[in-house]
């Protein structure tokens, strides 16, 4: 349902979001949100089940493919429905309102407020090789709890974040667009002189470690855990897509070329690690990206390693802090959560409450120290969301055969279908291999279920009430 279709003749239009976002802008906010620190931290939880150079290799190839065919799907939904809160509202059209909440639960509570959190303490650590300030240095203490200097910069962070989304798109597109090409700038010049004149050697891609008892299947599917949440947040474009320009070309266009680039960068950094680094090296390295500089450069080059995380990490909580508003905008938009969140600034046009409440909440996340425990429960019902989702395509192919599709699936029916089989699969060794972390993560989103209910009854009640008096909001 359209913003315009939610008010009611005679009534003063409220002011609604614009768009302002061009295809450049859609695919920079897309890269720039899935590049954020895992590739540069990460990849030892990729090698450690999987300790092969290609192996390693192929399941970053792998989890891109992947990837790829779930944007196929999302990119005919996209199209479809080109409104704001993307998968939300991609959910609540096939399946209705209880699973479209669950997602949108799970993306308040967590999933993108959990991942701003991350990236504005990631940003805050990496801030002291550039600038000391006495990162660890305790602020306040209660009981256990303690607030540190890098606590406060993370904070700030997530303030800034918040105060240029709140005051206009186009600077939010424009601070968005100045850390990706940042990144882009600093990673080709990496990956470029890693392989011309780094002290590597390309003897790394020959030598091995063995498998795992495990096995190569298992290793593989637990590889892709971090793989799968280095690639996590491709859909942020879709979340974004009521204040996209010609959303019907541009969302599929930003999905696909978005992914494609971000697959190129990844396995470009995971080529230049095996050969900077013995893969038996690059299964234990925490920091593999200032070991990797190391090697190849210097020990100085650690500080400009640091410099590229924290404008990475920066960057990634930019395009997460504008695509989760949306999802909550859409969801007070659609009552099924408090109304205030649906509020567009008349003035700067943007979802200022639901950015204020979402940046609030990440900061208490970021302070916790609880966020990346959190954000790891829950990427195994992303999955199962971002499963569902392409699910939707078959179903609303059914349901609605007579609506309008821009773009329709690549390879349909055999790309969503493929997607859906391989991701019930890794569901399946998550399971096995991490049953606390797929339990936990269930538990979570269900936790959702009695919010769900009392917001659903306060919507029953003010559409009485509506009824009864004549709606004052024209809803």
């Amino acid at each position: 349902m359209t913003e315009a279709a939610r008010t009611a003749p005679g009534q003063a239009e409220r002011p609604t979001l614009v768009r302002g976002l061009s295809l450049v802008d859609s695919v920079l906010l897309l890269v720039g949100g899935i590049i954020g620190s895992a590739i540069f931290l990460a990849v030892k939880d990729a090698a450690a089940p999987l300790p092969h150079p290609l192996w390693l290799i192929a399941v970053w190839v792998v989890g891109g493919a992947i990837t790829l065919l779930a944007c196929f799907a999302f990119a005919e939904l996209g199209a479809m429905y080109p409104h704001s809160g993307g998968q939300y509202v991609y959910l609540r059209e096939a399946y209705g309102d209880l699973s479209a909440f669950l997602f949108g639960w799970m993306v308040i509570t967590v999933n993108f407020s959990g991942t701003i959190a991350a990236l504005a303490v990631g940003f805050a650590a990496y801030s002291e090789a550039i600038v000391p300030y006495g990162a660890e240095k305790v602020v306040m203490a209660v009981g256990s709890w303690s607030l540190t200097r890098a606590g406060v910069l993370a904070i700030f962070a997530i303030a800034v974040l918040t105060w240029v989304n709140v005051i206009g798109l186009r600077r939010a597109a424009t601070m968005q667009n100045v850390a990706t090409w940042m990144k882009f700038g600093a990673i080709a010049i990496f990956v470029l002189l890693g392989v011309t004149i780094g002290r590597g050697s390309w003897s790394h891609f020959t030598a091995t470690a063995p498998l795992p008892p495990a096995g190569l299947f298992k290793g593989f599917g637990v590889a892709l855990i971090a793989v799968f949440f280095a690639y996590d947040g491709w859909n942020y474009i879709t979340c974004a897509a009521g204040e996209v320009k010609d959303p019907q070309r541009n969302i599929p266009l930003a999905l696909v070329l978005g992914v494609l680039a971000v697959g190129a960068v990844y396995i470009s950094m995971i080529v230049v690690y095996i050969y900077a680094l013995p893969i038996a090296r690059v299964a234990t390295e925490a920091t593999i990206a200032a070991s990797a500089g190391t090697v190849l450069f210097s020990p100085s080059l650690g500080r400009w390693v640091s410099v590229l995380i924290a404008v990475s990490c920066f960057g990634a909580a930019s395009a997460c802090t504008l695509a989760g508003a949306r999802v909550v905008y859409a969801m007070g938009r659609d009552g099924v959560f408090f109304r205030s969140m649906g509020y567009v600034h008349p003035k700067y046009r943007t979802p200022s409450l639901a950015l204020i409440a979402q940046g609030i909440w990440s900061a208490v996340l970021a302070v916790s120290g609880r966020y990346d425990q959190l954000y790891t429960y829950v990427i195994f019902v992303g999955v199962l969301m971002y499963t569902l989702t392409v699910g939707a395509v078959f179903i609303l192919r059914k349901k609605r055969p007579e609506a309008p599709r821009p773009y329709r699936c690549t390879w349909y029916p055999f790309a969503p279908a493929a997607y859906i089989v391989l991701s019930l699969v890794w569901c399946g060794v998550v399971v096995f291999q991490r049953p606390k972390e797929a339990a936990a993560g269930t538990v979570i989103v269900l936790l959702g279920v009695p919010a769900y209910l009392y917001f659903k009854r306060k919507l029953k009640a003010a559409a009485q009430r509506d009824r009864i008096l004549g709606d004052p909001h024209g809803r």
